[in-house]
């Protein structure tokens, strides 16, 4: 009995409802039509008469519009963000207010002279919903969602989430009453979160503290699967035309895909654009990275990029690079333009560590130095550039390459002469001589002088013995005989070290220099008599050794050696004043050594050779008797070099 008497009040009360809520309304409008006029007599402007025609402004702009007008004061609820468009002409602002919150369903209350306007909420709108068991699971172990839900409130959904996970999922004002479907059994929270959104067509952003935030996607928004194989947004491609091009038409038949998305926090963009203005990509890239930027020049020219997934900062130096334009960043603000104008040049000091700025400044290619500054600063070995970033930036890096520890050579030069010479000299020579004595060698080799008394005595003794009487020398007479032979081994040392940078040249040069006269005789002819003159002119001669070397190390400690040794000797000094003769050795090669390694240059072999004999006319000649009458000199001699090197590489 009593369910039947449950069912009736609950049919009766459905249907008076309606009538009800009718009533309602129409009690409601002459209800704020009473609160108004209440207001009149401190508020006389509720009943002033007022012009507006305004359309497509959101509600707040069209009270505030009725505020100024009338000198009212009128207080809107935060939720009332929907755009009206009326016009009305000399109508009193309490019709104007009753007949937006009949229209738009508003409810208006007053507090003294305050208006309040807020959304009306019906009474039948106060009856409690019947409650609806949102299905979710959590695992705390293992981190995981469970999720089964079908048209439910994504308020309530995140409520739910956030009471059995102890982890804070929020939902903005603007999607209280959004609806969202969707099942998942056992999966990751923050991929359960992810997909949640996907399917529902919002998107979901754990913030730096960890906090959950479901937000709307913007009008040029959607969500796609990127290449890594996740869920992330982009721009919808947009054709580009005269109004990207500005004023005047500067357009372009290319077309612009722009997309975002948020990796570790950070916000790239994918850019794949054909011949598009670069001031319209500036433009699309700032406002879809939310960077507050400042022009201060004309952005001319076109540009194709194609581009994945860089960061603002990246993108504005490849659009920039190889313009006249640059950007620089202040307090998070942008600032672009040409490189030229005040307060867009850059100016960076860099100083060298290893090399000077002599060389480095040569090795800088000539295009780049184009609308760059380049100071030079010997005393630190620093050089100033000033001029556009992003050239800076390039020139900076070349600078730090080249900027490295240049090795040192340290080459070791050992010269090796080796003379070899032999002399033979034999015969019998006299003659007469004053005040010659008896004397000599006879060993090692035989050089020995008979004076007269000598060779009178053996004269004598010789007679005895023969009975033969030969008859004495004058007194000054003498006779010398000579059988001599010698050897000698000479080696001549050099060993001169040289310390060279890598690629450049070690010379040496040492060496003597020697004068020789020069004699000119002239003769001026004239009417009386000839007249010679005679002029000595002292002329040089040099022997010299001279050693260039010039290493350069690769990069596996090898060195690769040009050498160049030209060595000249005199061989003898003349002394009636004409030029001495000289020996020359030259080396000339380009070898390729490790590191300490020792090489062998030269073994060039120089052979001299003499034969002179003196003595008496055809006697000289006639076998057996010409080693009587006649002396002999024999010379054999050889001249070896050799060159020995070493480099070392110092660091």
């Amino acid at each position: 009995m009593y369910k039947k008497i449950t069912c009736s009040l609950f049919v009766v009360s459905f249907l008076l409802c309606p009538l009800i809520t009718l009533a309602q309304k129409q009690d409601r409008i002459q209800i704020i039509q009473q609160r108004l006029e209440d207001i009149a007599v401190s508020v006389p402007g509720i009943n002033q008469n007022v012009n507006l025609q305004l359309t497509g402004i959101p509600i707040r702009d069209y009270l505030n519009a009725l505020n100024k007008a009338n000198k009212l004061s009128i207080s809107i609820d935060p939720q009332l963000t929907f755009i009206v468009s009326e016009t009305v002409n000399n109508v009193p602002a309490s019709n104007v207010l009753a007949f937006l919150a009949k229209k738009y369903n508003l409810d208006i209350n007053t507090v003294g002279s305050i208006i309040y306007i807020t959304p009306y909420i019906s009474p039948v709108q106060i009856i409690p919903a019947i409650f609806k068991d949102i299905k979710v699971k959590y695992s705390q172990l293992e981190n995981t969602l469970s999720l089964d839900l079908s048209n439910d409130s994504l308020e309530s959904v995140a409520k739910k989430i956030s009471i059995v996970s102890g982890k804070n999922v929020q939902v903005p004002v603007t999607m209280q009453g959004k609806k969202v479907t969707g099942f998942f059994a056992s999966a990751s929270f923050d991929a359960t979160l992810e997909k949640l959104a996907f399917v529902n067509e919002i998107k979901m952003v754990k913030t730096s503290d960890n906090f959950y935030l479901f937000q709307p996607l913007d009008p040029d928004e959607q969500l796609y699967i990127n290449g890594d194989k996740n869920t992330s947004s982009k721009r919808i491609y947009k054709p580009v035309g005269n109004t990207l091009g500005g004023p005047g038409g500067n357009a372009s038949n290319g077309a612009i895909g722009l997309f975002v998305k948020t990796i570790g926090g950070q916000k790239l963009i994918t850019i794949d654009a054909t011949n598009i203005p670069i001031a319209d990509l500036v433009k699309q890239a700032s406002q879809a990275l939310s960077k507050a930027t400042v022009t201060y020049s004309d952005i001319k020219g076109n540009i194709t990029l194609h581009i994945n997934d860089i960061s603002y900062d990246s993108f504005l130096n490849i659009l920039f690079k190889g313009t006249d334009y640059t950007f620089h960043t202040e307090n998070g603000i942008y600032m672009i333009g040409d490189s030229k104008l005040e307060g867009l040049r850059v100016s960076k000091a860099v100083q060298l560590q290893h090399r000077s700025i002599d060389t480095i400044v040569t090795m800088i290619p000539t295009e780049w130095k184009k609308g760059i500054e380049i100071k030079e600063f010997r005393e630190q070995n620093t050089l100033l550039f000033s001029g556009a970033s992003s050239r800076i930036a390039e020139i900076e890096s070349l600078v730090k390459q080249l900027d490295v520890l240049v090795p040192v050579v340290l080459i070791e030069v050992t010269l090796i002469d080796v003379h070899k010479s032999r002399t033979v000299a034999t015969g019998i020579s006299a003659g007469v001589s004053d005040s010659i004595k008896t004397g000599g060698t006879l060993l090692p080799g035989m050089d020995f002088t008979f004076s007269a008394r000598s060779i009178n005595g053996l004269l004598d003794k010789v007679g005895s013995l023969t009975s033969v009487n030969l008859g004495h020398v004058v007194p000054n007479f003498y006779v010398n005989l000579k059988a001599l032979e010698s050897n000698s081994n000479v080696d001549v040392r050099s060993v001169p070290k040289l310390t060279a940078l890598n690629g450049h040249s070690a010379t040496l040069s040492i060496g003597n220099k020697v004068y020789y006269k020069n004699t000119t005789q002239n003769v001026i002819p004239s009417s009386a008599t000839t007249i010679t003159t005679l002029s000595n002119s002292y002329s040089e001669s040099e022997a010299n050794l001279k050693i260039v070397i010039k290493p350069q190390v690769s990069g596996d400690d090898q060195v690769t050696l040009g050498i160049n040794i030209d060595i000249s000797d005199f061989t003898s000094i003349p002394t009636d004043g004409s030029p001495p003769p000289t020996a020359t050795s030259k080396f000339q090669s380009s070898i390729r050594v490790n590191n300490e390694d020792m090489i062998v240059l030269g073994g060039i072999e120089r052979t001299e050779r003499s034969d002179s004999a003196s003595g008496i006319p055809l006697l000289s000649r006639i076998p057996v008797l010409k080693w009587i009458f006649s002396s002999k000199k024999k010379t054999n001699g050889k001249i070896v070099t050799l060159v020995f090197i070493k480099p070392t590489i110092m660091r």
